[in-house]
């Protein structure tokens, strides 16, 4: 069975790079534009990774953050924070597990949370890899 990740960014072409680079290691991937679709998402679906932007209209990253660590069946869901400039990195939400930048080649950064979050076992298991 695939593993779920949840997408949350308010940018389509992040939403598309984290979402292809998810997919191509056997990820089912749910997307929303924002933390309030984010909460929509998760009334249906309990994913086994979050990414999410910190900075997004309606609810930002700190604050759907703030949710799921309140909430029994998701404050153990590994998170990895994307932010908008490197320089960001060492403020990322200490709360999330990993926190990557889109300044930098966003697919060795997310290559690289999956190793430390020990999501990499589902790479071998997609189309040879």
């Amino acid at each position: 069975m695939a593993k779920v990740a949840l997408v949350v960014d308010d940018s389509m072409l992040v939403r598309y790079t984290v979402c292809r680079f998810l997919e191509e290691r056997g990820f089912s991937v749910e997307i929303a534009a924002n933390g309030i679709e984010a909460l929509e998402v998760l009334r249906r679906v309990l994913p086994d990774l979050i990414v999410t932007d910190m900075q997004m209209p309606l609810m930002s990253g700190s604050e759907l953050i703030t949710t799921l660590k309140n909430k029994p069946e998701t404050s153990s869901v590994p998170i990895i924070v994307i932010t908008g400039h490197a320089s960001c990195l060492a403020e990322g939400d200490k709360r999330a597990n990993f926190a990557i930048s889109k300044d930098i080649d966003v697919d060795v950064q997310l290559e690289n949370a999956l190793s430390v979050i020990g999501k990499t076992a589902v790479r071998g298991q997609v189309a040879g890899k």
